[in-house]
């Protein structure tokens, strides 16, 4: 889909006055979302750094009816307003804006409940790989080797594979996402609200605060996390797997850059040994493999 986003509505989504930090991922998310779908857009919106922001204004700073909601409750709450508004007639998008925290930890159950059942909702995770807004602590998302404040000699678990588990659900639509790519999230958006039933995007979202970087450098963060292959951009859509045309020159191993140059801007990498980014890069490579093997093995039938 061809995107330009001089012609996207020009209407400021989030207003003015918010209380997010310098440099913050999830208010650029929310413009791009505003772009996407417009005033069809209900938000839900579990405890996280966005209800954080906008429950500090005494009404809110969105250009959005925003419910907010315990963690634990995204999906259900989302699935309860979409039947209510189709019931009543009305023509409305409703979208859960989650943290890692809330998706893949605290909200799971109710996630893969809404995915099982098949209810019309887009579910995004908004990704900063830790629980940011009560403190910087580890989330099942948190990648291997990250400084958390409970993780502090680093972490040393992988990152759990969220958007893959989505798949593994067999729902309409799964794909991921970058805020440094907002033509290819504005398009997935769109391409979520034209689709019936449950859609998950998973949106990689660079925290300056708890990754410990510039507040000008978000984008570029983000931009390296998929030219390093750390985050791999695909869709997902009735069956068949896709590998999104800005990861797809990454299939190939010579082209990616090396994880050092991802890491080096983050201090929350301070810990790291050399040993630990051999096994960063094992890593990638056994997550390209997988992503490879699925867009291979999903498009047999579509030949």
């Amino acid at each position: 889909m061809s995107l330009n986003l001089r012609k996207e509505p020009d209407v400021k989504y989030v207003r003015p006055g918010d209380a997010a930090c310098p440099g913050c991922p999830e208010a650029m998310g929310l413009r791009y979302l505003g772009m996407a779908l417009g005033d069809k857009a209900i938000l839900v919106v579990p405890a996280g750094c966005s209800s954080v922001i906008q429950g500090i204004i005494p009404k809110n700073s969105y250009h959005f009816p925003t419910v907010n909601i315990v963690f634990a409750a995204g999906a259900s709450t989302a699935a309860g307003l979409a039947a209510a508004y189709e019931m009543l007639g009305k023509d409305a998008v409703v979208v859960v804006w989650a943290g890692d925290g809330g998706t893949s930890d605290i909200g799971f159950a109710s996630l893969s409940g809404a995915a099982e059942r098949n209810d019309n909702i887009i579910y995004i995770c908004v990704d900063n790989e830790a629980y940011m807004n009560t403190g910087i602590q580890r989330s099942s998302l948190t990648p291997y080797g990250a400084w958390t404040t409970t993780t502090w000699k680093g972490k040393r678990e992988h990152k759990k594979d969220l958007p893959l588990i989505m798949v593994s659900h067999r729902v309409p639509y799964v794909a991921t996402a970058s805020v440094a790519y907002p033509h290819d999230f504005i398009a997935k958006l769109k391409k979520a609200a034209s689709i019936r039933g449950f859609k998950y995007i998973h949106l990689h979202a660079p925290c300056p605060v708890g990754w410990k970087f510039d507040a000008d450098k978000t984008v570029e963060v983000a931009k390296l996390a998929v030219e390093t292959g750390m985050w791999i951009l695909f869709e997902y859509h009735n069956g068949v797997f896709r590998i999104s045309p800005p990861s797809r020159p990454y299939m190939n191993k010579e082209k990616r850059k090396p994880v050092r140059e991802y890491i080096k801007l983050q201090d929350r990498f301070r810990n790291l040994r050399d040993e630990d980014l051999v096994e960063l890069e094992r890593h990638i490579d056994e997550t390209w493999n997988w992503y490879i093997m699925l867009e291979q093995w999903t498009s047999r039938g579509q030949k």
